[in-house]
């Protein structure tokens, strides 16, 4: 009964964790363009985006690791801060996308925001294995990096549930 209610209050923290730590991001008017940028399917870069900040959460959370969570939710919500539509190749950035937007993302994010050697890592490494050189560092990172890969596999399968809206509730 106690290890119920403890599971219900972490989770309980974490949302709040989380809505503190995004409020400040999804305001900013660059964070907001994504809204507008397709991801996969029918999902825009941003519910992407939060999406994967909150699986990575989840995920911290289910396998009991510790972490800093804040970083972990920062460097989610900026993984996929390029800025473009990725699905023109002709403003494709730093080079071919699926290799090359992690760089884009953490200059662009660096341009807008302060960030830590963790958020940095986990914006540069979350395409991991595809940039077979870019292995994650923190434990944060390869939260970001799964989470990634799972939430993708869902918006490509159009096997999402979420939406811009769905995680700001």
């Amino acid at each position: 009964m106690a290890n119920t209610a403890t599971r219900k209050t972490q989770a309980r923290a974490d949302r709040e964790l989380f809505r503190q730590t995004v409020r400040p991001l999804v305001r900013h008017e660059r964070v907001q363009s994504t809204r507008s940028l397709t991801q996969h399917g029918n999902v825009s870069v941003f519910a992407h985006s939060l999406a994967v900040a909150h699986y990575s959460v989840k995920l911290a959370r289910a396998l009991k690791l510790e972490c800093d969570k804040r970083s972990l939710i920062r460097g989610a919500v900026l993984h996929d801060f390029f800025l473009y539509d990725w699905h023109k190749m002709h403003n494709a950035g730093d080079g071919l996308h699926g290799f090359a937007h992690p760089t884009t993302a953490s200059k662009n994010a660096l341009r807008h925001f302060r960030l830590n050697k963790r958020e940095l890592d986990i914006i540069r490494k979350h395409m991991w294995p595809l940039t077979l050189t870019k292995i994650p560092r923190y434990r944060e990172s390869w939260l970001v990096c799964a989470a990634d890969k799972y939430c993708s596999l869902l918006e490509t399968f159009h096997l999402n549930k979420y939406d811009d809206h769905t995680f700001l509730k």
